[in-house]
């Protein structure tokens, strides 16, 4: 009997816990946007110096038309480069994995390609690759790779050799002990390179708009917000500012759902924790 009385009261408990989870940082955001409001509203400063809230939510519903095709541009770019990122990082992985030797002969050239900054290969990126989305896919590939890899390759790395040594003795081929033990050990890894890489794969893409973008209606987010500095419109400026935020934050969100769905189960990392 008490079992069926403590049951609903823990349930409630934690359905309050994911409403506040949920409201926390939806409070936080309250609470930013009306500290802007109320300093720009004070201050008296020109809007083209510091727009409103409501001036920054003028523009997005009058420029939509505008800004709604570059921001798909932009997070066509970054998810491209993402999945690009995710399938050579893990593959490159897997490959270093196999023997010291392979990762002595390639991890110098994937650190030199990753301390190199993106702004300065951009140009030669543009030289090799004739279309200019193309090569943004490319930058934004870049700056997301090293990190997903380099996540992954510890991974695999990290598994317990006595549990190694367990699978060797009871003759588990290099297969078997890749997919029973290493990549299942790798998983936590595995998940905050994607991460990671997500929110790189999103700057990745607006350097890359910077530095290769082009006009017209293939122009992302990057280049609309370079187009409006130019011409003195501040609130557009804040507008594609604000989606960008949207988009990396949607990224991130996405990315940790994806995480927290596969270890939540079994690994300390994403289990449930107290407020």
């Amino acid at each position: 009997m008490t079992a069926e009385y403590t049951k609903p009261g823990g349930r409630k408990r934690a359905s309050i816990k994911k409403t506040m989870r949920a409201l926390v940082p939806l409070a936080g955001i309250g609470i930013m946007i009306a500290v802007w409001a109320l300093l720009v509203e004070l201050s008296g400063v020109a809007p083209y110096t510091l727009p409103s809230p409501q001036a920054v939510c003028d523009v997005l519903i009058k420029d939509w038309s505008i800004l709604g095709p570059a921001l798909w541009t932009t997070t066509k770019t970054t998810l491209q480069a993402l999945l690009l990122a995710l399938a050579g990082g893990w593959a490159i992985a897997l490959l270093l994995a196999q023997a010291r030797w392979i990762e002595a002969l390639l991890h110098p050239i994937t650190v030199a390609v990753q301390v190199t900054p993106i702004i300065a290969l951009a140009p030669l990126i543009v030289i090799y690759v004739p279309s200019p989305h193309m090569a943004q896919m490319v930058c934004a590939f870049i700056v997301a790779f090293f990190p997903i890899m380099l996540n992954t390759l510890q991974g695999l790395k990290s598994a317990e050799r006595h549990q190694a040594d367990l699978l060797r003795t009871y003759g588990a081929s290099r297969w078997q002990t890749f997919r029973y033990l290493r990549i299942p050990s790798a998983l936590p890894s595995i998940f905050a390179g994607v991460k990671i890489g997500g929110g790189l794969a999103l700057i990745g893409a607006v350097v890359a708009e910077f530095t290769v973008g082009q006009a017209g209606r293939n122009a992302g987010l990057a280049f609309r917000l370079l187009e409006a500095q130019t011409r003195l419109n501040t609130p557009r400026v804040f507008a594609a500012l604000v989606l960008l935020a949207v988009l990396g934050g949607t990224i991130f969100a996405a990315t940790r759902l994806l995480s927290r769905h596969a270890l939540r189960h079994w690994h300390e990392s994403e289990a449930e924790q107290k407020l």
